[in-house]
Parts: structure tokens; sequence; C-alpha cells
């Protein structure tokens, strides 16, 4: 059974259970297992060796959601060629193919971890009364380990964007 946390976030104000183990800056990213658009799995070993910043959203189908993947997707070439930025929801992978062509979204990879969860539950996202994914954002540098953490606490309000890619800069540096 998964572990339980109550009222670390809310959803307009309302308090949500996230599930799964929470992880911590200075741990290593746990690994993961998600589907490409295309249905093919992602892991996090599939991008090892680069700094990788994970947008957890609940939904693509959003105005929040959209807005942070548009801002990432225009803010994706401060960060070069060794950093990945991807977007993980529990959207269907058709859905968010739909979104990327309709958004113009190319400099990202969103994923769907709408099959097993395993993002969710490895990173403790996963939002028991809805099956819907938190909003955070997570930095991860070369050698896997976390070095920047954001859990948005309410899921209407966008993550702090400068701070994300900051920490990512700071990664890519050492």
């Amino acid at each position: 059974m998964a572990e339980e946390h109550v009222g670390l976030i809310t959803s307009r104000g309302k308090p949500l259970t996230l599930l799964g183990h929470r992880v911590q800056v200075g741990e290593k990213a746990p690994d993961f297992t998600v589907l490409r658009r295309d249905l093919s799995p992602f892991s996090l070993r599939d991008v090892a060796g680069k700094v990788v910043v994970i947008n957890s959203v609940p939904s693509l189908d959003t105005s929040v959601c959209a807005t942070q993947a548009r801002t990432f997707n225009q803010r994706a070439s401060e960060l070069g060629e060794d950093a990945r930025i991807l977007v993980i929801s529990m959207d269907l992978p058709f859905a968010q193919s739909r979104f990327c062509t309709t958004e113009g979204i190319a400099n990202l990879e969103v994923l769907s971890d709408h099959r097993e969860a395993s993002f969710g539950l490895a990173y403790g996202l996963l939002v028991k009364e809805t099956r819907l994914l938190a909003r955070a954002v997570l930095v991860i540098n070369r050698h896997g380990d976390i070095v920047y953490q954001e859990l948005v606490p309410d899921t209407s309000h966008e993550p702090n964007y400068d701070a994300a890619l900051e920490a990512a800069r700071r990664a890519l540096a050492s």
C-alpha cells in the first residue's frame, strides 16, 4: 500500500492526499516508466547523464497546465543540448499529441503516466482523490540526484519558472 500524505497541497483551497514516496532534494531520483506519445516506454534511464527538468502537471487540458508547458517550451533554449525538459501528466498519449500539435510544443518530451502511475507513486505526486498528478517541478543533475523540487501548494497556481531554470543552469555548470 502506498504512503499517504494529507494536506501538502490543495485544489482551490481543498486539501488533497498525495500517494507514494515523497522524494527530497539530495536523494537519488527514482526511476520510472511512462509512455511517450507514440506509446513506446520512456524511463529516466533514457536521459541518463543529462540535466533533467521534470514538470508534473494534473492535465494538459487545463489552462494552468497548458501555460506551464508553453512557458517551459518557450524557455527550453535557455538550457541547451545537455538538458532535457519533461512534462508528465495522466493524460492519454493521444490527447498529449493533440495538445502538442495544437500548441506547437516541440522542445519538450511530453509523457503519460496514465497506465501504471509509476512516476506519480515513485515521487509521491499521485493525487488520491483524482488520480491525477500534483503540480511540481524537479531538477535532476547529471549524476541522477534531485537538486531542486517545488511542490506547488495549490494545483491552480503556476510554479516558479525562474527558480527551476536557475537550478537547472547551476546543475549544468557543475
